[in-house]
Order: C-alpha cells, then structure tokens, then sequence
C-alpha cells in the first residue's frame, strides 16, 4: 500500500501504491489511516493523489506543520514532478497545456478555452518503443484530476485511464515522482521511480529518468 521514504520530525514523505484509495471510504481504510495506524500517530492530509495515481505524498505531523505546508502548496512553492506514460502521438511533444476546468460527466473533468482561473500544466515527451511516450509533467496549479485531463486534452490519455479514454492496462500510468521544496531554511529533493507496472519497467524509461530527467527542478521547462 506505501513506503516510508523519509521521517522528519515535523513530516512524513510516502510513496503511495497505484490503485489505493487517499482517504477511507467504503469501508476500506485509505493509506493516510493506514500510516497514522501503523505509526500509531495523528496526521494531517496537505496535497492528495488520485486514487489510481501512485507516487510521493507529503504527510504533517501537527496542524502548524500542516499550516507551513498549506501555504506553501497556495503560494506554489512546492514543486511536483510526475511521469506518465500514453499511447499514440500528441499534438506538441513539449509545451504547455492551459485552459479553465469544469465537471463533466461520469465525475469526469475537461478542459476548456477560458483561462479565468485555469489549470496550468507544463510537460516534456520522449518515445520509448510500441507508440508509447514517455511524458515528465510539471502542474504550476492543483485541479482535481489536472494531469490526466491535460493529456486526453491533447489526443493522448495516459495508459490505463479508461475513465478518461487511455487503453486498458495493468494500471494507470501516472505516477508523482518528484518533490522539491524549503521548509524552515531547509532544501528537501525527494524522488522515486515508479516500481509498478509492466510499461513503467521498460529499461528505456528507466534510463530516460535517470539520464536526461535526473533533476527535474532544473531543467528548461518550456511556457
């Protein structure tokens, strides 16, 4: 369900698993329960995962942390880099996507031409092999479901998708790999690779984020 990748002493960082509900509901526990049992210790929830999105969750330890934190995510000081990976060939292979969103249906989201209050997201591609690309996504706002709406937007719904048109696979080929952020004078870099699914295993993905993608933070992102 998770891994611990790092205890500090205001702050938790996880990995969640794919397919794993954020917060309980039909009467499963969700990981944030999970954590706060197995450690036996009251959390506080600042950003989330969808449930189908694996990857790095940052956990508070008490509501002043969990305050500094809000603020940061409000004032976009935290940066969050994920992987995913989607079938066929999109309409820009780097770039950004922007537009306002809006519920759909079947708790679907899209994505419109208005940029009122829009969902900003900045990303690059690389083919791997079999149509598949490799993308690196960087989101400068946080929309439910932004990243997943932002591909299908561009003809190219991530792998595994189904609710939003990606081709049926062993999971959904989402996966939040990278954090960046100072917290109390500090510089915390977190990151860890996807570890599941058969597609993310590719050697060519592999050597794609530890090559040319090593250090997200620091690469030209594209407007």
């Amino acid at each position: 369900m998770y891994q611990i990748i790092q205890q500090h002493q205001d702050f938790i960082v996880i990995n969640k698993s794919p397919n794993v509900h954020f917060h309980s509901q039909d009467g499963t526990a969700g990981v944030v329960a999970k954590v706060e049992a197995d450690l036996k210790i009251k959390l506080f929830a600042v950003h989330r995962l969808d449930t189908p999105t694996s990857g790095l969750i940052i956990l508070a330890k008490s509501s002043q942390a969990a305050a500094i934190f809000t603020a940061l995510f409000s004032e976009h000081k935290i940066q969050k880099f994920y992987v995913a990976i989607a079938k066929g060939k999109p309409k820009k292979k780097q770039g950004g996507i922007i537009g306002d969103m809006a519920k759909s249906r079947r708790s679907m989201y899209k994505l419109l031409r208005t940029k009122t209050n829009p969902a900003i997201t900045q990303f690059f591609s690389q083919s791997i092999d079999n149509g598949l690309r490799l993308y690196l996504l960087k989101p400068l706002s946080g929309k439910t479901h932004q990243l997943r709406v932002a591909l299908s937007s561009i003809g190219v719904p991530i792998l595994g998708d189904e609710l939003y048109g990606g081709e049926a696979a062993d999971r959904c080929y989402l996966h939040a790999m990278a954090l960046d952020f100072e917290y109390q004078g500090e510089r915390f870099q977190f990151k860890q690779l996807p570890q599941i699914g058969t597609a993310f295993l590719n050697p060519l993905v592999e050597q794609q984020l530890l090559d040319a993608w090593q250090t997200p933070a620091d690469l030209p992102w594209p407007k």
